[in-house]
Formats: C-alpha cells, structure tokens, sequence
C-alpha cells in the first residue's frame, strides 16, 4: 500500500503532549531532563561507554568525540548492512548494543517482537526539533518507541560522463545501455531490489502475489548479466573510481559521490525514476533489554541539538528530520530536489512496510535469486 499522507500539525502537538508525560516501560528511575546549557543532565548516571549499532559512515565521527569530551562517554560503534542482519542479530540473543537505527518497517517488525524499549521523552526535550512529516507515521503511530534521524529515497546514481542522458526510469538500470553493462552495482538488500524490480514491472513495492514476486525475481536474474556487484556499503565508491557507471543506491551515498569537495566527482547524478521509488526513514531506538538507558537517552537528545542535527546532516548527506537544524543548512543542500523532491515526485514515492507472512515469500525469493547468479 502506497503511504504519502504527512501527519497534521495538531498530530504533532498532541504526540508530544502525550510524549512528554510518557515513562520508561520498565518505570525506572533514569536521572535528571538535559538542558540547553547542561545536554549531559546527570553525568554521575552516565555510563562510560555506549554502544552504538548502526549502518556504515551513518553518523559524524567529530560529534562522537565530541559527546566523549562533553558527557565523559565513548560511543563505540559496530555497524550492519540491512535492517535484517539487525533483526537477525537481536533476534538471535545478543546483547550489549545500547543504541540502534533501524528503518521503518523493521521498527514495525521489532515493535511487533518487543525488542524496543519504550522511550522516556521527558530525557529528550529535543524531540520538539521533529516535523510533522516524521512522527506518529504507520511504523510507530503512538510515537514510543523512536526518535527520527534521517530520512531519503532509494533511486539510482549515474556516472553521466559515460550515461550522457539517462532516463528518469527504472528502465535504465533494468534494460541497460551496452555501455552500462558489467557496470552496474545493486543494494545488497532484499526489500529494496526486490522493491526496485517490482516498481519496474509496474507493481507495488509491497506487493505479495508470488506470481509477481516471481516476476521480479526473474527480472532481477536477467539483470545479473550486467550487475557487477550486490553491495550496500560501498556503492558510492564504486561510482566514484568508475568501477560502476549506475548504481542503486540511498540518497545521501549518491549526493556525496556527485561532491567533488568530499571525493566525488560532479559527473554524478542521483536519479529518482518515474515509477516511484522507496521512501524511508531512520530512526534512534533502544533495543529491549538495554542497560544504560539513560546514557542511550542523553545520547538522542544531544545529537538532535539543532547546530549538531545541521552539523551531522552535512556529514552524511541526508535529509534531516530535524526542522531547527534545517535553517543552519547550506542553501545547495535544502534546494536539491534529490534530498528535498518536490511535491510531485514525492507524491510517486512508497514505504516499505511489514508484509507480515508473507516475508517469508521475500525471503525464498531473494535466496532463490543468489543462488541462481552465484551471490
């Protein structure tokens, strides 16, 4: 089902209202709110170190050491390459990880599994900082359980140097020119390129009918001819060394790739296809089970002060949900219809969401798929 509707202002103030007089699930008394002039709040609660699970160059090395210089706690950081080697990871027992970022339908799943912690939003007076658009949404209507951190879109980057004039459709990454061929990189993620073959048939991204689902996979399977990597991590570096000249891939990777001041190269466009293509978000969750709650809350809170949201967004190169720290971003940035789309194109563009039983029809898809081409 195709989600475009943005909550209503009013959603907002009432989602807050009720969020500020929410408590930790487990009623735990964590310590004192953090202020403007004390982010850290009660630093004697502080752990010394927080463990930070979350996906690759997805936060600003210097505000890390920052929070380490201010607060006293080293974040350390491990990273995953989809939102189901998270899941796996918790699902599979382990512990230790006080912070994650999970996208939207897997906070739906987790939600649904109790591997979230309900937040105390009285620790994150932050949270005002959120717009509309990115709160009370299908995944967490109630608002318990996340904080967003940043939000995009899964289009295709094009090195145009060699693709002078690509065509604003999946037809281009699915039906490639000769010249493309053998040089094409695909999200190593199974609900984004099974999504990216579905919208390229004219289905759904959600769509459950094992006919179509077949269909996709046999579309995936004739590309693989041309596809010289399933990769998540470092797809923009490809493109950048023309190893690839198409890429699938998320929003910020390809606005880095096409900034010649950051390592990329200017000939690189990021495109978001005329069919549509997946809208997520992000979001700060503590996993259940989670010892340093209140170090993990301080954590969220400090990293969505607005110059530090503004500071980190630059970094990574995404969207921000943060609308204080969108008025302390670069003109560029706020004007690129690639990070912000217009209302047209925004209109055109799907959530993934939790297909329920039918993840496990995904699931034999993809690994249908792999194993035909070798992956």
């Amino acid at each position: 089902m195709k989600r475009t509707a943005f909550s209503s202002v009013m959603i907002l103030a009432l989602t807050l209202t009720a969020c500020q007089t929410q408590t930790p699930g487990d009623n735990q008394a964590l310590g004192a709110p953090p202020t403007a002039d004390n982010p850290c709040g009660d630093k004697s609660k502080l752990a010394p170190q927080l463990q930070l699970y979350t996906w690759v160059e997805y936060i600003d090395p210097a505000l890390k050491e920052q929070f380490e210089t201010d607060c006293g706690v080293k974040v350390t950081e491990t990273n995953y390459d989809s939102n189901e080697t998270l899941l796996a990871t918790l699902q599979s027992g382990a512990t230790g990880y006080d912070l994650i970022v999970p996208s939207d339908y897997m906070v739906q799943i987790m939600v649904s599994e109790n591997l979230l912690q309900p937040l105390d939003y009285t620790l994150i007076p932050n949270y005002k900082n959120m717009g509309a658009a990115h709160v009370g949404q299908y995944f967490d209507p109630e608002q318990k359980f996340i904080v967003p951190y940043f939000w995009g879109t899964s289009g295709f980057a094009v090195d145009t140097s060699i693709i002078a004039d690509p065509a604003a459709s999946w037809k281009t990454i699915f039906e490639p020119a000769p010249e493309a061929c053998g040089k094409i990189s695909m999200l190593d993620d199974p609900r984004e390129t099974v999504g990216a073959a579905l919208m390229y048939l004219g289905y759904p991204i959600n769509d459950t009918d094992p006919a179509h689902l077949e269909a996709a996979k046999q579309a995936l399977i004739k590309q693989a001819e041309c596809v010289k990597a399933y990769d998540s991590q470092s797809n923009d570096d490809l493109i950048i060394q023309g190893e690839t000249v198409i890429g699938h891939i998320w929003t910020g990777d390809a606005i880095l790739a096409g900034l010649p001041d950051v390592g990329g190269r200017e000939e690189i466009v990021y495109v978001i296809p005329q069919e549509g293509c997946t809208i997520w978000q992000d979001n700060m969750a503590i996993p259940k089970g989670a010892t340093n709650l209140y170090t993990s809350h301080i954590f969220i809170n400090y990293m969505n002060d607005a110059q530090r949201a503004a500071q980190n967004a630059e970094f990574v190169g995404y969207g921000t949900p943060n609308e204080a720290a969108k008025a302390l971003l670069p003109e560029d940035m706020l004007n690129n219809p690639g990070i912000s789309p217009p209302a047209e194109t925004f209109a055109r563009l799907q959530w993934i969401e939790d297909v329920g039983d039918a993840l496990e029809l995904y699931d034999r898809i993809w690994t249908e798929f792999k194993a035909a081409v070798g992956g």
